[in-house]
């Protein structure tokens, strides 16, 4: 009987791993954003939110950069203020020692959203990034 539970158990990691590798990759760009995680503390109690910043970013994802060590929620949502980009869901994909993490949004950006994120960051390779003001 125990043997059969961790058996589901083990298939719906294994299934929830073929989603993501069946995904389109998106390739990932440098960038420098602000950027603001919300997430619920304790349950459902109240919501914390921490600054980082994104390092790097696609389509499908992001590399983001915390100031001191937090253990991170597996969802939450990332704003991006000066990009007026707010409330993108994500899940944590993985957390590395020098305090930056992987996500995974869990919708697609917009090239519009992207393209906004570039002409805010501070990133030398999007210095000449002009805002489409037609596309606002």
């Amino acid at each position: 009987m125990m043997r059969a539970a961790n058996g589901g158990s083990h298939f719906l990691k294994k299934e929830e791993s073929f989603m993501y590798d069946r995904e389109n990759r998106y390739r990932m760009e440098d960038t420098m954003n602000a950027g603001r995680l919300e997430y619920t503390e304790n349950g459902m109690s109240h919501m914390a939110a921490r600054r980082c910043d994104v390092l790097r970013i696609s389509l499908s994802g992001a590399v983001i950069g915390l100031i001191t060590q937090v253990n991170l929620p597996k969802q939450f949502y990332l704003d991006i203020p000066d990009a007026r980009i707010n409330k993108v869901g994500a899940v944590l994909m993985k957390s590395f020692a020098n305090n930056t993490a992987e996500i995974r949004f869990l919708r697609l950006l917009t090239q519009k959203e992207l393209d906004r994120i570039f002409v805010f960051s501070t990133h030398p390779a999007h210095k000449d990034r002009v805002l489409d003001v037609r596309s606002w």
